[in-house]
């Protein structure tokens, strides 16, 4: 992969996560191949739940103030 996982958005991730369940679920590679698809599998969700996270902050920052008060507010970009 020429980027690193940092770099992905959450789509791309998302679209190399069901490939891998894809191949693995094939039932075609090898042990080793295996290994490797499932520990990039686990980097690639770790990646997508931060930022999952990060995105329901923002909305719930967004949607709330301190009151509880609905309203909105800028909120600053963190990824």
């Amino acid at each position: 992969m020429a980027t690193t996982k940092k770099e992905l958005s959450f789509e791309a991730a998302l679209k190399r996560l069901e490939e891998l369940v894809e191949k693995m679920e094939s039932g075609e590679t090898d042990l080793d191949s295996m290994v490797k698809s499932f520990e990039e599998g686990r980097e690639l969700v770790k990646l997508c739940t931060e930022r999952l996270s990060s995105v329901e902050r923002k909305v719930e920052e967004l949607v709330k103030d301190s009151s509880g008060k609905v309203s909105s507010k800028p909120f600053s970009e963190e990824f």
